[in-house]
């Protein structure tokens, strides 16, 4: 009954305002759906994937799309792969689609998202552009046949950029990657904010969060479908191999992988424990508990790792006791890193650490070090889930 009262809001608040705004206004159709649209009608099959962090993986426009399509298309055999993971933007992303996505079975139609963590953590804008290009390049070469739709959802600080005039970085971004490779783009931050300003409903009592209410979720849901249904007006015969431009930054992670932290030698004070789970009360995530860890909480502990190619970093869980890593790459000193962030007193965060990403082609060796610990008397401690590379190995 609570969820038909918040669908009969959500109808009743968004028919008021069906003159003024239009939902099919903040779909910027680059691109389209041709080849999964063919998928579904023609060979009555598609497999759709959702990369993204909690707004994905948490119940509500994931599973509202992946039903609509069912529902839609009773006749056709639809997955939906559920690959989101809270906490984790366009750089964990790019490192992890092979894993989470390909591995897991063909992909027909991928829906990214990224906007709203990528803003969270502080990931850099040239970071940003780089992972999300990788994703869409390995993504079509894994799949030239794939229909892709970036998705850019809303936060308060992206509403405040708007309100001033201004474009949100990681928008821009979404939007510059989405223009080049023929993608369609959803502004699910313009959106919001505009109806909001409209006075359609209120971020307090009506969208909560930006992890939306189910009130927002339905917005969300709503905009998605759409997109779906206007692609679904024009079926091509066959389907479409498309061509891969040039690469916008020639140094994307277009093969963005991840390295067994088994892969690491010479290991002082360092362990490689195979079922890792946290011995305090801190929370952990999905896919970053119970599995191979490389750690010690010993300052001056260190290890020694080589690999091949221009990218190297750390997937790693920043907890409580998170510390500060000095290192080398090639004899090279990098500045230290304090692992520790802001959601480390509550919970083994997975965090992503680019060490360098602008290397020769070739071999390399990394050389890690736990700094002690700080003067806030932290402990000094260092987990490694995976490394990060952007070669094939």
């Amino acid at each position: 009954m609570k969820q038909l009262t918040l669908l009969l809001l959500f109808i009743g608040l968004f028919n008021c305002a069906q003159a003024q705004l239009k939902s099919e206004n903040y779909i910027q159709r680059y691109g389209h759906l041709s080849n999964a649209m063919h998928q579904l009608k023609k060979q009555k099959t598609l497999h759709v994937a959702f990369l993204g962090g909690s707004i994905t993986h948490m119940q509500g426009w994931r599973d509202m799309v992946c039903n609509y399509i069912k529902e839609t298309y009773p006749e056709a055999e639809i997955t939906c792969l559920d690959a989101g993971i809270p906490s984790l933007g366009s750089l964990p992303h790019a490192f992890r689609f092979q894993r989470d996505v390909l591995e897991k079975g063909p992909v027909d139609l991928l829906f990214i998202e990224s906007a709203v963590n990528d803003k969270a953590n502080g990931t850099p804008s040239q970071t940003q552009r780089r992972a999300l290009e990788g994703i869409i390049r390995h993504a079509q070469q894994a799949n030239p046949r794939l229909d892709m739709v970036l998705m850019a959802f809303v936060d308060p600080e992206k509403m405040e950029d708007y309100r001033d005039g201004k474009v949100p970085q990681e928008v821009k971004n979404h939007d510059d990657l989405a223009k080049h490779y023929n993608i369609p783009l959803i502004n699910l931050a313009k959106e919001v904010t505009d109806r909001i300003d409209a006075g359609e409903f209120t971020w307090e009592e009506d969208f909560k969060d930006l992890h939306p209410s189910p009130f927002g979720q339905q917005l969300y849901f709503h905009t998605i479908k759409t997109l779906l249904e206007e692609e679904a007006k024009t079926v091509s015969d066959q389907l479409v191999k498309k061509p891969l431009p040039q690469p916008l930054d020639p140094e994307n992670y277009t093969t963005g992988n991840y390295l067994s932290v088994s892969q690491a030698k010479k290991l002082l004070g360092f362990t490689l424990t195979q079922n890792w789970q946290p011995s305090d009360s801190a929370s952990t995530r999905e896919g970053f508990v119970h599995v191979p860890v490389l750690e010690s909480s010993t300052p001056g502990s260190s290890f020694v790792l080589d690999f091949k190619g221009p990218v190297i970093g750390m997937a790693i869980t920043s907890g409580p006791d998170a510390g500060v890593v000095e290192y080398t790459i090639d004899g090279k000193a990098y500045p230290p890193i304090d692992l520790y962030t802001q959601w480390s007193h509550m919970l083994h965060l997975p965090w992503y650490k680019l060490l360098a990403d602008n290397l020769e082609s070739g071999q390399h060796r990394l050389e890690v070090k736990l700094a002690p610990a700080s003067a806030a008397n932290r402990s000094s401690a260092l987990r490694v889930v995976y490394f990060l590379v952007n070669a094939r190995q």
